[in-house]
């Protein structure tokens, strides 16, 4: 089997049942749950600092902004090794993926058609 990161989409795209992929989800989905919360209590802890006049109203839309920048690229960075690690598995696992099942439906047409062909020049 191929381990192409497409081929790792084909597989966690194909694979949505599999108890395993349940679990992955779950723990995703506990971990988004828990980073919006902390996103939450640090934005509520920055617009203090503003009410206090710790810091300026300004710099406290920066800190936010980027601290919304930096959560969007580690979601991303962590989706994206969420998926090749569960495409690695499925692989390890030797689940087929689309690519492999078109191939041998492929195979089976070339096949079928040489049968039907060879059943012809019998007769």
């Amino acid at each position: 089997m191929t381990t192409d990161s497409n081929t790792h989409e084909e597989i966690i795209h194909n694979n949505r049942q599999h108890p395993l992929f349940h679990s992955a989800r779950k723990i995703l989905l506990a971990s988004i749950g828990a980073m919006s919360l902390a996103q939450d209590e640090i934005e509520e802890f920055i617009h203090k600092l503003v009410d206090h006049g710790e810091i300026a109203e300004k710099d406290g839309r920066e800190l936010v902004r980027e601290m919304r920048e930096h959560r969007r690229a580690r979601m991303h960075q962590a989706e994206d090794h969420i998926h090749k690690r569960i495409g690695a598995m499925l692989d390890r696992m030797n689940v087929p993926t689309q690519k492999d099942i078109q191939e041998l439906n492929g195979k089976i047409s070339d096949l079928t058609q040489k049968i039907d062909e060879l059943k012809k020049s019998k007769d």
